[in-house]
């Protein structure tokens, strides 16, 4: 984590992720109390003091969600069809869907200490980091991607071949449910991998997270899973959760190295043009309606000449000018001239809805 001492000597650290602070806002807030379960979204920068590299920054900006308040493995499918669709719906092409259950509470110690077992009968081949760190915490051997450990963790035991019934229920009812999206074109197929695990000890049953075709160290796009005990450890009441997290800046790197164009700002639909203060007050009154109405509108600054506004207006890529003069007032009509299209320009009412039919 980015931690430091502030001027006042106080011990500072920057928000490393999101789902904890949004379950101790579920908690403050009481949202225990609203109808159930609660979905929520962010999309704000989190801090990690850790080597800069390619798809690794120390402030990086994350997208997130949470659902919170059902157990359900239909609520899990739920979340990892979401994540699909905000990355196909980017352009991504060739996503590949991870799945794995590392257990609960019940089942998971007997697996750890399996593995545990296993991994010290192979420490002499495990990378020289997770000789010290496996017997403390074994599963993060498994998230290890330097060969020597992906060669090991490859042949250990498998936590879906050591579930307790409940949660081998929960995983069976979540592939049924995924298979069933899968089948309707839904969502891309998935695999199951036994090496897929979080290292942070409130996570449970389901983990998942969505790759692009060219593995690389950090090359997880959108990564997530179910944290039923977390808002219990914070000082909640026992509440289930499950969520995912999408780094932004590492979907733009997909972005571009699979040369997908951003899509362009939506061009502002108007810049009103201004000839005397009269009709710039009606203009201000225009504007503000038709922003009520959906569009996008702006009144050219004051001062200046009609050529300036014009200039201005042509150079904001702006779709339309709306001009108007102290005469024009007395008629009760302006001129829409169109910037991007040869169309030629009309007489317009002063009337805000008539303008806005136009401008379609």
């Amino acid at each position: 984590m980015y931690s430091f001492q502030d001027l006042g000597g106080d011990s500072i650290t920057l928000k490393p992720e999101g789902t904890a602070p949004v379950c101790r806002a579920y908690i403050q807030h009481g949202m225990a109390n609203l109808p159930q379960p609660v979905r929520l979204f962010y999309e704000n920068p989190h801090f990690r003091y850790e080597r800069p590299q390619a798809g690794r920054v120390r402030q990086h900006h994350q997208f997130g969600v949470e659902i919170i308040g059902d157990p359900s493995p239909q609520v899990d499918a739920e979340v990892i069809e979401l994540g699909w669709t905000y990355l196909s719906s980017l352009g991504l092409q060739g996503l590949t869907l991870k799945i794995n259950s590392i257990g609960d509470s019940e089942c998971r110690p007997a697996y750890m200490e399996l593995l545990g077992t296993y991994l010290a009968e192979h420490e002499s081949s495990i990378c020289e980091d997770h000789q010290k760190r496996y017997k403390t915490n074994p599963l993060r051997v498994l998230d290890c991607k330097k060969r020597s450990c992906l060669s090991v963790s490859a042949e250990a035991p498998s936590s879906v071949d050591h579930l307790c019934d409940a949660c081998r229920e929960h995983f069976e009812g979540l592939r049924s449910t995924l298979d069933d999206l899968v089948e309707a074109g839904a969502m891309a197929p998935y695999t199951v991998d036994n090496r897929l695990v979080r290292g942070l000890d409130y996570y449970n049953r389901t983990v998942f997270e969505f790759e692009p075709t060219e593995e690389k160290s950090q090359s997880t796009l959108l990564g997530g899973g179910r944290y039923d005990p977390l808002i219990e450890i914070l000082g909640g009441k026992p509440t289930p959760g499950i969520g995912f997290g999408s780094g932004v800046e590492r979907v733009m790197l997909n972005l571009k190295a699979q040369g997908i164009e951003v899509p362009a700002a939506r061009p502002l639909d108007i810049i009103c043009v201004h000839v005397g203060d009269n009709a710039r007050r009606k203009l201000i009154i225009l504007a503000a309606t038709l922003r009520a109405a959906g569009k996008s509108v702006i009144v050219a600054s004051e001062g200046r000449s009609m050529k300036s506004q014009m200039r201005y207006a042509n150079n904001s890529g702006a779709r339309y000018a709306l001009i108007l003069g102290d005469r024009d007032l007395e008629q009760g009509e302006a001129t829409l001239r169109p910037l991007t299209t040869d169309a030629p320009e009309k007489q317009v009412a002063l009337d805000a809805a008539a303008i806005a039919t136009e401008v379609t």
